[in-house]
């Protein structure tokens, strides 16, 4: 049989009770498959139960081939060598042994036919953009974007029938990104990706959401999928819209009728009360008038269930678009007004800035480079957390520092009292109807920073920064949307849209560069930071 996954009826739940799966029914075939769902929709258990790292409750899953899986976080014993890592040490021990002029009957055994097991090793590191690390290092001398790769090398050179890959690029800068997408794209089996990256997405033949323990398939890649669902949506929209009209309508109807008939019983009392009939003619057209009121109220009624019922159903099918409206009139900077000097700045890790850079006015400015060319290191110094080893970082702002861990919040606390934190002197009303427009209303405010999901722990840390008094004038990001589902960037770009202050963001997420409009482009490269041109981002030399 060709190499496939399937699911039946498969259900699975939490140990807390919390069901993500009842009774669904999936199958991954031949081709790239795009696996896409709102934070906590189960994309990443999902992947684990095909995968044979989880065992459902009920139901059944059928591999057929070999599956290989790439797990969201990926953890190498440091002091493996990274021949071990790649799962090769064995054979490539025995390759050696036999050249050295060993024929032990073993060290054949060890290697089979796998004789150039060494040099698809070093090819497959090569197309990985890893052909500088050797076989013979350690895993503890490589950055954590290139432990990602090696663990992909490893999967790679087991030529497995299945690939799972969750969220691959979260950590890869825009280089090694380059060479996922390539592996991606030549890949000949079945594959199946969790991503919030679109340009991987836009590589895949298929969609399949994940939506409320639910998949709806689309044809296509990523792109594809948005066209379609944004023609659904507008589907739904105008449906919501009958159903709302005719459930309008089918209340005046029950109202008039009711109306209609009120009356007929005020002539019908006032016959009775005449005596102008014989009582028994009375009695039998009273009968009949209620058992055709009755039949009248409850055909009326059960249109308007019936409508209410359709409304229930549009309203359903359109989405939750809600988006993060931001009003924040002090976080204005005017052009030219400077906001940032940095002078022959000498920092930790050998990070350095020659020279006088300033930024001035309310410019958003993107900062690029590989894994580990310092530029986490850079905006640690901008907002003070680490000491300049030379020359100056100076501010003339007010700035706040977004970093990728979003430990700026205690989770102990509300999500009010956290942004309180940032605002004392804001009153509880003030912050409360301010977190509204972050999506945080009612009871949702009252929740502990420690029980959020990541998007929401996202937007409640992004409201406290941009709430904060005094308001920023300068904003740094650090790989901002890292974990963030789709919802959660688009109304990231949304509030970044409203912000009217300096942006300094760090990111590997060029099409996210794009949409906050970036105007200018720094790049961080062997600890030097220098100003680039927009087309030169991107593409790694010799690529």
């Amino acid at each position: 049989m060709s190499p496939s996954l399937t699911c039946t009826s498969i259900s699975f739940a939490w140990a807390d009770g919390t069901a993500v799966f009842d009774g669904l029914d999936i199958s991954f075939g031949p081709g790239r498959t795009g696996l896409v769902g709102v934070n906590g929709s189960g994309k990443s258990t999902l992947l684990k139960l095909l995968a044979g790292e989880l065992t459902p409750a009920d139901g059944t899953v059928r591999v057929y081939g070999e599956v290989g899986y790439l797990p969201q976080n990926v953890t190498l014993d440091t002091t493996l060598r990274v021949d071990r890592a790649l799962g090769i040490a064995e054979r490539r021990a025995a390759l050696h042994a036999i050249e050295a002029g060993d024929v032990a009957e073993e060290h054949f055994e060890t290697l089979g036919d796998d004789w150039d097991v060494e040099e698809r090793a070093l090819v497959t590191l090569g197309e990985l953009g890893l052909g500088h690390i050797g076989l013979d290092r350690t895993v503890g001398e490589v950055s954590g974007g290139e432990s990602v790769l090696l663990r992909l090398a490893a999967l790679l050179l087991r030529r497995p029938d299945v690939l799972l890959l969750d969220e691959p690029t979260n950590n890869l800068d825009l280089y090694a990104r380059r060479r996922l997408y390539q592996a991606v794209s030549a890949w000949p089996g079945v594959l199946v990706v969790v991503s919030h990256d679109r340009e991987l997405l836009d590589l895949v033949d298929q969609i399949a959401e994940l939506r409320s323990g639910d998949v709806t398939w689309y044809g296509g890649n990523f792109s594809a999928y948005e066209e379609a669902l944004a023609v659904e949506q507008e589907a739904a929209e105008r449906m919501m819209r009958v159903a709302e009209a005719d459930v309008r309508k089918q209340k005046r109807e029950l109202a008039d009728a009711q109306v209609k008939l009120a009356r007929r019983k005020r002539y019908g009392q006032k016959m009775w009360d005449s005596k102008r009939e014989p009582k028994i003619v009375m009695g039998a057209r009273k009968r009949a008038a209620q058992e055709s009121a009755g039949k009248h109220r409850i055909m009326h009624e059960e249109r308007l269930a019936e409508a209410r019922e359709r409304l229930d159903e549009a309203v359903e099918a359109v989405r939750d678009d809600d988006e993060i409206r931001v009003d924040l009139p002090y976080t204005a900077v005017p052009p030219g007004r400077q906001v940032l000097t940095l002078q022959n700045l000498g920092m930790a890790y050998h990070a350095r800035v020659e020279g006088i850079l300033d930024l001035r006015g309310p410019e958003r400015i993107a900062l690029v480079g590989h894994n580990g060319a310092g530029k986490t290191t850079l905006l640690r110094t901008v907002a003070g957390e680490l000491a300049p080893v030379a020359g100056e970082a100076r501010a003339h702002v007010p700035l706040r520092f977004l970093p990728q861990r979003l430990d700026v919040l205690d989770d102990a606390l509300s999500v009010v009292e956290n942004v309180a934190r940032f605002a004392p002197d804001a009153t509880n009303n003030r912050i409360r109807a301010r977190l509204a427009r972050f999506l945080f209303r009612g009871a949702r405010a009252d929740q502990k920073a420690g029980t959020l999901s990541g998007g929401e722990r996202f937007r409640a840390a992004l409201a406290a920064l941009m709430l904060a008094e005094p308001a920023p004038q300068l904003l740094l990001l650090d790989e901002p949307t890292n974990n963030l589902d789709m919802a959660s960037a688009r109304q990231l770009t949304s509030a970044l849209e409203s912000y009217e202050g300096a942006l300094l963001v760090a990111s590997h997420d060029l099409p996210f560069l794009e949409s906050i409009g970036v105007t200018r482009w720094l790049l961080m490269e062997e600890g030097e930071l220098k100003e680039i041109a927009p087309e030169d981002i991107g593409v790694p030399p010799g690529f």
